[in-house]
Parts: structure tokens; C-alpha cells; sequence
């Protein structure tokens, strides 16, 4: 079990550096509530010295070997590395999945920019709906079902966030929209990075955006009746603060370039009562149309790898190590030529 001291440090995490989930992890049951706040204070750690230190790319390899420790049960001395390898050991995590959150940073750190909305949903399973599975292998739900509906969520959270963050995103260099929707608009990328307004055209791909990502919170909906009877508040609650944040771009006319979308602590307070309501009158639809539909095409892999029986791990071995590796190698590639540079320029 995660020590008590380590758990207290994740705890203090999370209510500093998201406020979002530490509203909504306040309505889970002790059992889960406890390992999610140091499952997400592990993720939070990853994701912040990848996104905002100045070697992206050794922050990324330096969380690789971080999971190989945890996985080998000798994590590095720090409280979010062995509250992670308690949980690791704890509920037998399937590593595929912080492996995959680790690819979707890489792709962060390599500064990737995506094609089509496809490829920001093949993003947006790596980097949210793995944390999303992951929440499910903590509540010992795996189910394949519930797995694909939980994974809906995971994207349509992370379709959100891109939604919301589209100016700070621009002026820091990144886009994570489609590009061929500015192709088609007729905009130049590296003109808007350079110059980002909060165009027609911009705003209509933030609507865009939005209109995914409700279509899966309306989706992701179904499976929350296949979580713990306990949990159920807490997961409505994510679900609609998240989705809360939509509503407040959608009221600034979807600029997200000028304006950032917030939502209040009264809204947050107002969303989580609501959670609890929805919760108390939710029940299980086993043969539902939509907790039986397709998991998206992009977390199938999530899917397979986090429910139970081997056929499925042994399939996301066969075609996901493979990848995982070629981009750490690329990744390592990069940084050596990165070294390599500043040090002729020293010299």
C-alpha cells in the first residue's frame, strides 16, 4: 500500500496543480480516491517537466527509466515514484498503459503536429484516455466496455483542453489542432503561431472541436454505470466540470486565443452536486446501444491492453512495443544532435 507520508505529498500535488481533479476526486471512495490523487500526481510530474523544463526530450527518457524502476519494484526515492509503484504492485497495472501516456509525451517533447482530427484523437488516447484506463484498472473494473466508454471521456477531456488553450498553446509555439482544417481555411500555421487572433475561422475550429468532445461526454456516459456504485459521483463530476469548462469558451464566443475559458469555484460546487444527483439515479444497461458501441479506433489499443485475458496483452505487445520504441529512439536521436550542437557552440 502507498505510504501514508508519500500519499499526504500526492494529496498537496494535486490541490495546487489541478484544481479540476481535486474538486471532482473529493466525491470518490477512500479506496479510489487515495491511489487516483498519486496515480495523477505521478502523471501531473511527468507531464509538467515535459511540458515546461528546456530538455523535453530528456524528461522524457528520464520518465522511462522511471517506470522501468517501478516496474521492477526499486522506484527512484521520491514520494510520487513509490506512491506509483505501490499502485503498480497493488493492483497490477498493465504497464502498456503509463506506456502509452510516455509516447504521447514524446510526441510532445518532438514537437508533433497533427494531420487530422484522427491524429489529435491518437494524441489525446496517449496523453489522457491511458490516465482514463488507468482509473478503471484502480477501481478493478475491466471490462472492455466500460474500458472504451471510460477512454471516451479521456479524449473528449483532452479535446477540451486544446479547445480551451489555443492562444497560450500558439504563443508558446504549439498547435495541437488539425492542420488540415487550416489548410482548407486557407491559413498559413506558422502565420498564426507567429500572429495567433481569434479569428472566424479559428473560432469555428475551437466549435469543432467542442462539438467532438460532447459528442463523447454524452458517449462516455453510459460506461459510468459499470464503475463502483461509489465511485459513480466522482466521474460525473470530471465529466462535468470538464465539460463546464466548454461552456465557458463557448460564452467568450469561442475565442480561446484572447480569453481563457474558467469555471468558477460556485460553478465547480454547483457541477458537483449535479454529479451527485445524476449519480444516485444511474443504473447499469448491460445491452444499451451506446455501452455497446465501438471503442473510438484510436484507444482500441487502450482497450485491449487494460482488459482482462491474455489474448489482448499479448496483441498490444505485438503492435505497440514496437512503436513506443521507435519513437524513444528517435527521441534520443534528437537529444544527442541537440548535445551535440551546444557543444560546438560552447567550444
Amino acid at each position: 500500500m502507498i505510504d501514508p507520508k508519500d500519499l499526504e505529498h500526492c494529496k498537496n500535488v494535486i490541490r495546487t496543480g489541478s484544481l479540476s481533479f481535486h474538486a471532482a476526486s473529493k466525491l470518490l471512495p477512500a479506496n479510489v480516491r487515495d491511489p487516483a490523487l498519486a496515480l495523477y500526481a505521478f502523471c501531473r510530474l511527468a507531464d509538467d517537466e515535459v511540458d515546461e523544463g528546456n530538455h523535453k526530450g530528456r524528461a522524457v527518457l528520464d520518465l522511462r527509466d522511471r517506470l522501468d524502476l517501478a516496474y521492477a519494484g526499486t522506484p527512484r526515492n521520491a514520494p510520487e515514484d513509490r506512491a506509483f509503484a505501490a499502485i503498480v504492485d497493488e493492483f497490477d497495472m498493465p504497464r502498456a498503459l503509463p506506456e502509452a501516456l510516455l509516447e504521447g509525451l514524446a510526441w510532445d517533447a518532438m514537437e508533433q503536429r497533427y494531420d487530422t482530427l484522427s491524429g489529435v484523437r491518437d494524441y489525446s488516447a496517449r496523453v489522457a484516455s491511458a490516465v482514463g484506463a488507468m482509473m478503471c484498472v484502480l477501481m478493478r473494473v475491466r471490462d472492455a466496455n466500460a474500458l472504451a466508454r471510460a477512454c471516451d471521456l479521456g479524449v473528449a477531456m483532452q479535446l477540451t483542453n486544446i479547445a480551451r488553450d489555443v492562444g497560450e498553446d500558439a504563443r508558446a509555439g504549439r498547435i495541437y489542432l488539425p492542420l488540415d482544417w487550416f489548410a482548407e481555411a486557407g491559413i498559413d500555421v506558422d502565420d498564426f503561431l507567429h500572429h495567433p487572433t481569434a479569428s472566424p475561422e479559428i473560432r469555428r475550429f475551437v466549435r469543432s472541436l467542442l462539438a467532438e468532445a460532447h459528442r463523447l461526454y454524452i458517449r462516455s456516459e453510459a460506461g459510468i454505470g459499470s464503475l463502483p456504485r461509489g465511485a459513480r459521483s466522482g466521474i460525473f463530476a470530471a465529466r462535468y466540470i470538464y465539460a463546464g469548462i466548454s461552456g465557458a469558451v463557448r460564452k467568450n464566443g469561442f475565442d480561446s486565443v484572447t480569453m481563457r475559458g474558467r469555471t468558477t469555484k460556485a460553478q465547480k460546487i454547483a457541477l458537483i452536486g449535479k454529479a451527485a444527483l445524476r449519480a444516485a439515479g444511474t443504473t447499469i444497461l448491460p445491452q444499451s446501444p451506446v455501452i455497446l458501441a465501438k471503442p473510438l479506433p484510436e484507444v482500441q489499443f487502450l482497450v485491449d491492453a487494460a482488459a482482462n485475458g491474455p489474448a489482448r496483452a499479448d496483441r498490444w505487445q505485438e503492435t505497440r512495443t514496437g512503436s513506443l520504441l521507435n519513437v524513444l529512439a528517435e527521441l534520443k536521436s534528437q537529444e544527442d544532435a541537440n548535445r551535440g550542437a551546444t557543444g560546438v557552440a560552447a567550444e
